[in-house]
């Protein structure tokens, strides 16, 4: 998958041959990415990702330190075959973070990122199972972690675009009863405890906004 996502970046690498030298304060930036999940094995197996996006403002201030403010969304949806009760819905997943991070600019047009977002979100798990059982939706506030690598290429002097690779921790662990499911589906129960967490691959878009004289 990330061999595809990197042959996809490159094209737009012709459109840096006329960018200057930028380095503005003011930032608006969204990040578009596929999460796969991880760690707790039901949650890996069950839920199938889709989208996670992250539009945010970011500040930067001396020595490369940069600080942001933001909100993200992603949609997990039940994979039907790996069920073993016929369930059909996903989980819809929204919060607001802050960012820190640390962003370098080693030519006029190539720089690499390392970020941390942390913040809160609402897990909202919607499924026909849960209808029936007048739950819908079953929903799950949690923490939120996600550390990022970034791959930056400018286009102009406003704007650049990034390949980025981040992996997200959230704050509860995911159960089959969370999607209406009667029965544990072969897991061991100690498998709900293991922290729901995913990796994300995909692009950004960075506007820089431009001082004004």
């Amino acid at each position: 998958m990330v061999k595809y996502l990197v042959i996809l970046f490159f094209p737009i690498a012709p459109l840096i041959s006329e960018a200057q030298v930028i380095n503005p304060k003011h930032t608006f930036n969204v990040e578009l990415g596929l999460p796969n999940g991880f760690v707790n094995k039901p949650f890996k197996n069950i839920m199938q990702g889709l989208v996670n996006v992250a539009p945010y403002y970011q500040y930067k201030f001396k020595k490369e330190i940069v600080v942001g403010l933001g909100i993200r969304y992603s949609y997990f949806a039940i994979n039907e075959f790996k069920v073993s009760e016929p369930t059909y819905g996903g989980m819809h997943s929204g919060g607001v973070f802050l960012k820190v991070g640390w962003e370098k600019f080693h030519t006029d047009h190539f720089a690499t990122e390392i970020g941390l977002k942390f913040g809160y979100t609402q897990n909202y798990f919607v499924s026909d199972r849960n209808d029936t059982l007048g739950l819908n939706p079953r929903i799950v506030n949690s923490t939120y972690l996600e550390p990022s690598f970034g791959l930056i290429l400018t286009a102009d002097e406003q704007s650049s675009y990034r390949f980025v690779v981040s992996y997200a921790f959230q704050g509860f662990g995911f159960r089959p009863d969370l999607i209406g499911l009667q029965t544990l589906g072969g897991y061991d129960p100690k498998d709900f405890n293991k922290v729901t967490s995913f990796l994300i691959v995909g692009f950004g878009y960075t506007y820089y906004f431009k001082p004004k004289n």
